[in-house]
């Protein structure tokens, strides 16, 4: 499991909610969110205010499905809320998605909004392998989000939120 210390100490991982398939000529970059997609993270946004679970930092994948899911987000959060959108967080690696995280050492709780596999992939890099597949034996579904704890022993999965 990965060791990510100072803070964070609550880490988000909100993957994209579902998006269209890539008209003929469209670069997947920007493909949109279906309409299925847009209401889904809709919902995980409002179950994710209802908890009280507010980011300090938001980073998100330039992509516009990934951009659209943030823009929920944006609605619940409090306005002093920061986002930031990265283009390494699109067909970025583990490594870079760890990166990001590790180098918020002044936010006490940060959100990624990305892409699979590499949210999932991150989620077991954190938690370890036995408890990404008893918490998530289907994977990591599309507007799904993880919320990491930091504790003595290492990072826990506190919750999943989906639709």
């Amino acid at each position: 499991m990965t060791n990510i210390s100072p803070p964070p100490s609550r880490i988000y991982l909100l993957r994209h909610a579902a998006a269209q398939q890539a008209a003929p000529g469209q670069r997947d970059f920007d493909r949109p969110l279906t309409d299925d997609g847009f209401a889904a993270a809709e919902i995980v946004a409002d179950k994710a205010a209802d908890k009280h679970y507010e980011p300090d930092l938001i980073i998100s994948s330039t992509a516009l499905r990934c951009r659209q899911t943030a823009d929920a987000m944006r609605r619940v959060v409090s306005p002093s809320t920061e986002f930031r959108f990265v283009d390494a967080l699109y067909n970025g690696t583990l490594e870079i998605y760890l990166s990001l995280i590790a180098s918020q050492t002044d936010q006490e709780s940060v959100m990624l909004v990305a892409h699979n596999p590499t949210i999932e992939q991150t989620l077991e890099s954190l938690i370890g392998h036995e408890a990404l597949v008893g918490a998530l034996p289907r994977g990591f579904p599309t507007a799904g989000l993880a919320v990491v704890d930091s504790t003595s022993t290492g990072w826990v999965l506190a919750d999943f939120v989906t639709e």
